[in-house]
Order: C-alpha cells, then structure tokens, then sequence
C-alpha cells in the first residue's frame, strides 16, 4: 500500500511518444484488501482494512477506508477509531503469495523474463526485448492491466518511463487503476512537479533536512549545486543521487533476480512485558520459524540481528557476525539471548526469571549474511573437534549408528525431522524444544 504522495495535476496526457520508455513499474492497487474483496464479494464497496487484533498494524486498507484517513502502519486500534464500521481481517500472507505468484507467473511472465519483483504486489519491468511481437509499451501495460482484472478481479496501476524512478513515479500518479506514460523529454518536467516526498527514498528526516534549508520541491532540488546539496544532506553519495532524480536521471538496470539479503521473524506482544522468559520465548519461536526457512530455501548465515520495540515505540538492533553460517535453530537461539543480554545490561548471572530493565513491546530477529549450503565448507570449531575426539575413543570411528555425530550434528538432524514432521501435518504440528 503506497502512501507516497500524488498530485491530481500530474495524471494527465504527457504525450505518445514511447521512444525508448523500455521501462513498466506495476503496483497493485491496495492488494490485500483487494484480494480480500475478490474472494469476498459481499464485501465490495465497504472499508476494508487487513489487520486485526489490538497491538497490530495495518497492513492494507481498501481505497474506501482510505477515505476516512486509514493508511497503512498505522495501528489498528486506532483505524477502528477512524473507521469504526470498517470490516477488518487477519492478514493471509499465505493466500497473497499464492495470488501474487499466479499474476507474476500468468500475466506479467508471458510478456517478458526481465522482471525484478520488488514485493509480492510490485515489480519493475524491461520490456525492450518484448517490442518486437507488443510494438508499444502501452499495449503491454493496457493487457497486462485488463488481465489482472479479469481473471483476478484486481486491480494495478502501470508507469511508463525510461528508467526505474520515473516509471514508478508514474505508477504512483497513475493509482488507482491508471497506467500513465511519461516521454522522455518529459521526465524533468515531471519530476520536478513533485513535493519533495515525491522521490522514493526521501523520508521524513531527510525532509526536514532539505526544508531547514529553503527546499521545498523538486523544483527547489533541481536549482541546487551538488555541492550545495551534499552540504544540505551532509553526504556527498546522497546528494550525487538526488542531484540526478531532481532530472529524472536513473542509470539502475533492472535487475531479473536480487539474492535475499536476509530472512527474519518477529512479533508484538499482547501488551508490553518485563518479563526475559517471554521475550526469550518468542525469539526461540523467531529462530525456529528463521531457521526452518533458512533450510527450505538452501540457505545458511552467518549474521545474526536481534531486534526490540519499546513501550514508548523506540527500538533498538544488536548484530553479531558468527564463525560460521548455519542453518538451525539451535545454533541461532544462544546468539540471540546472548545479543539480547547485551542490549539491555543484564548480566549472564541473572536467569530468565530477572526482570528486563526496560517494557518491551516487540522483539524478533534476522539472519543475514547468506549463502547457499550446498558446496559450502563448513570449518569445524574446536569444540566440534574435541567432541568428535572424545566419541570417537568412546564408540570406535565410523560408528554405523551416529553415535559418534557431534551435538551441533544431532540437533540439525532433529530439526530436518521436524522440517518433515511440518510438512506433512502442518507447521503448527510441532515446535524444537531449545
């Protein structure tokens, strides 16, 4: 659900000549709760906001209760206040993959194999290799557009551009249920029509940076120095950057497949806790639910991040590089509570009945650094060596019955059974005691 700024005078006719617009954006118009109407057709016409419960976000909310001033990350509790006769549901991440996989692999894989998915509801596309049979961007934007709503019933929105950063722009602009090109020698003209939040990758903090200095607009960024800006921003790479978007310059290739940089897992609590038992609790659940999908995918890491939301919605991070990459649970969990003891001062001595210094109301963790597991050499630890060593002497070499297998070993072995377990009977079937 983007919530980037649009301007009613930039949804106009900006031309027809498409030369060299090889560039598409597509972004689903609101399309959780879109799907959620699809599957729910009484529901078509009411607010519908995904995200329920009394410590959640919301996730999406139908164009209709955007209406009432609900937007995305917002918390629910106070999306009911605005929209009190909202319909709101639980988020079906399962449900929106499988969708979003059918449209990615039915719709938009037939026009090309150049597409970088950017989530599950949006995606750049190079199109150039696809002109020969579509002769116009235009008509693969307009098909694309008609069948995604005909055989889904939902919606998208399409920018067309020569690059990436004005092609999403134009998305943008063109929502909802638009497709908007923009000519190449409108790309400046274009941008610079737009407030300075306008640009992808312009927060809030940067904002307020570039007003204190009297910049206003993309208009205002444009009649900059790159000195001037790198001066205003305090980052010369920034201002590098900005110093082109304000022209409608971007030289990113579009990327077909961009490795996974890391996998993660968190939740919020009921309500804020003290209590290191339930915190440890759920980061035991968050390297489980890490793991398994580290293992499902052939990966391992070697990065380890520990994330906390307090009471007053601050948060902190904590990382730490391990030896090696891994891929299990009980390799994952002891670095967490060790990072997690470590972010608030708690000293190894005091158990998990201590109370936490500060209320927390989120925590989760991620692993990054990854790489794929197979071919990777994994160099034994000391402590590994010395196991082996002593269950060797003990049990003979080679014993056929793996007896001689090092804990780390065992413990992986349990968790590929519960892999198989999950699987089967569901992945609620059956959790690693660590």
């Amino acid at each position: 659900m983007s919530t980037a700024p649009r301007l009613a005078a930039a949804k106009r006719d900006w031309g027809h000549d498409e030369t060299g617009c090889t560039v598409l954006h597509i972004d689903m118009d609101a399309f959780y709760a879109s799907l959620e109407v699809a599957r729910h057709p009484e529901l078509k016409g009411r607010p519908v906001i995904i995200g329920t419960g009394p410590r959640s976000v919301v996730s999406a909310a139908s164009y209709e209760a955007r209406r009432y001033g609900v937007n995305s990350a917002m918390p629910s509790a106070r999306a009911r206040q605005l929209c009190p006769n909202g319909v709101f549901l639980p988020v079906d991440m399962a449900y929106y993959r499988m969708m979003s996989h059918r449209i990615f692999d039915e719709v938009f894989s037939q026009i090309t194999d150049r597409i970088e998915k950017v989530s599950v509801d949006e995606c750049y596309m190079d199109v150039s290799g696809a002109l020969l049979r579509w002769r116009q961007p235009s008509a693969i934007g307009a098909w694309m557009r008609r069948e995604v709503a005909e055989r889904y019933h939902v919606t998208c929105s399409v920018g067309i551009a020569s690059n990436k950063l004005v092609a999403k722009m134009a998305s943008t602009n063109a929502k909802p249920d638009g497709m908007l090109l923009i000519p190449l020698d409108k790309h400046a003209e274009f941008v610079q029509m737009m407030p300075l939040r306008g640009i992808p990758g312009i927060g809030p903090a940067l904002e307020q940076r570039l007003l204190a200095w009297g910049v206003d607009s993309v208009a205002d960024l444009a009649a900059m120095s790159e000195e001037s800006l790198a001066r205003a921003c305090g980052s010369r790479t920034m201002a590098h950057g900005l110093y082109l978007a304000s022209r409608g310059v971007d030289g990113r290739a579009v990327t077909p497949y961009t490795p996974e940089k890391s996998i993660g897992a968190e939740r919020t609590f009921d309500e804020d806790t003290r209590s290191m038992r339930r915190v440890c609790a759920l980061l035991r659940w968050a390297c489980d639910d890490v793991a398994s999908s580290l293992r499902r995918r052939g990966l391992c890491a070697r990065t380890v991040t520990v994330k906390l939301r307090f009471a007053d919605l601050s948060y902190m991070t904590k990382a730490h590089t391990m030896e090696r990459a891994v891929d299990t649970a009980s390799a994952l969990y002891p670095q967490c509570v060790a990072l997690l003891r470590a972010m608030l001062h708690i000293p190894d001595t005091a158990g998990e009945d201590a109370p936490l210094p500060r209320e927390i109301r989120l925590a989760g963790m991620s692993a990054s650094g990854l790489a794929e597991t197979a071919g990777l050499e994994v160099q034994p630890t000391l402590d590994d060596l010395l196991e082996e060593s002593d269950a060797a002497r003990t049990c003979g070499t080679g014993s056929p019955d793996g007896v001689g297998a090092t804990r780390a070993d065992r413990l992986r072995g349990a968790e590929q059974a519960l892999d198989a377990v999950r699987r089967k009977y569901g992945s609620k079937a059956a959790s690693l005691g660590l």
